[in-house]
């Protein structure tokens, strides 16, 4: 299948099942609020290097985790009573996707350009990208982001500054979602890390059915 070019003037995705074999549907476009929310909506994301083109993904093999079924480890349980854990939401949108952005890098490169960082801010201004932030005995521990959009959260990345700092995030996220009775958080891609709270693998049909459900 050929990869798509987006126009900026036009808001529109070509077929999400037309996405090359790695996941790459399109190029191009912008990262407007309504755009995004129109990716969101068809398991469409953006992905790319500072000095690419826009690129548009959509793998047909997803990762989740429903936050139900989050896991929680006996270490980490033991953890959590051994300290003061307070999870918070949109402390400062701003801070944590640019925490996110400096972690990953150090560490090991990052997606989150200058014109991300502004287009999810724009999106939590909105009223739909939001934050997540775990402190330990008062410190900040790390957080994470993503998109929420009705009864699903569209995870995009984190950041540890302590041990466990987004561990405790995602399950700070994962019951705040669970007694809202939402269906899932998209992981996008499997890690190992994901796998030990509970990340299961799905197709993208299914995937779609957990999306059109959470509407």
């Amino acid at each position: 299948m050929p990869v798509f070019r987006l126009e900026k003037d036009v808001i529109i995705f070509p077929n999400p099942l037309w996405a090359e074999k790695n996941g790459l549907l399109a190029i191009g476009g912008d990262l407007r609020v309504e755009r995004l929310l129109l990716a969101y909506s068809h398991g469409i994301f953006p992905w790319y290097s500072e000095g690419e083109p826009i690129q548009w993904w959509c793998p047909q093999e997803r990762y989740i985790i429903r936050p139900q079924k989050i896991h929680v480890s006996h270490s980490m349980k033991k953890f959590q009573k051994k300290h003061e854990i307070d999870i918070r939401f949109n402390r400062d949108f701003a801070d944590t996707i640019h925490r996110c952005r400096m972690k990953r890098e150090f560490a090991e490169g990052t997606w989150i350009t200058d014109d991300m960082e502004k287009a999810y801010s724009a999106l939590h201004e909105a009223g739909y990208a939001m934050s997540v932030e775990a402190f330990v005995d008062g410190d900040l521990a790390g957080g994470l982001y993503g998109v929420r959009k009705d009864r699903c959260f569209f995870g995009e990345s984190m950041f540890s500054d302590a041990p466990n700092g987004s561990k405790l995030a995602l399950i700070g996220l994962a019951d705040h979602l669970a007694a809202q009775d939402c269906l899932m958080i998209d992981c996008q891609f499997y890690t190992p890390h994901l796998e030990s709270m509970g990340g299961e693998r799905i197709g993208y049909r299914e995937y779609m059915e957990l999306i059109g459900q959470g509407r």
